[in-house]
């Protein structure tokens, strides 16, 4: 297994432990249970497999039905998205507020003032 394969499977798994963060309530709790151990708890398919007493097939099969119900769930509602532009706005506003208590100018409170509005309409 060449790096970029490595790069690729470990961006999957961050990515689907992310949506899992915002959507895993919605999967049905024994679904949620093996994505858990297989994505959160990094068990192999094999200790899954075990531990449930079903196939590694099995297994394999939950947590790819799993993964793409997590994507089309972002997909409809766009959580991850919305909360990746919030956060970059109120890291923003955060460094611009740390700018004006050093400077003791109030030319950054315009931008602040704007972003927090940008931040509000978004919710």
């Amino acid at each position: 297994m060449d790096n970029i394969e490595v790069d690729d499977k470990l961006k999957e798994k961050i990515e689907l432990s992310i949506l899992f963060d915002f959507y895993g309530e919605l999967l049905k709790s024994h679904n949620k249970h093996i994505f858990e151990d297989y994505i959160l708890n990094d068990l192999s398919l094999g200790e899954i497999a075990e531990e449930q007493s079903i196939s590694r097939q099995g297994v394999y099969d939950i947590v790819k039905r799993c993964g793409k119900q997590l994507k089309d769930y972002e997909e409809k509602l766009c959580l991850v998205k919305k909360f990746e532009k919030t956060k970059v706005k109120v890291n923003r506003i955060k460094e611009l507020s740390e700018h004006m208590m050093l400077s003791k100018e109030q030319v950054y409170l315009e931008e602040i003032i704007m972003l927090s509005d940008s931040i509000l309409q978004d919710l």
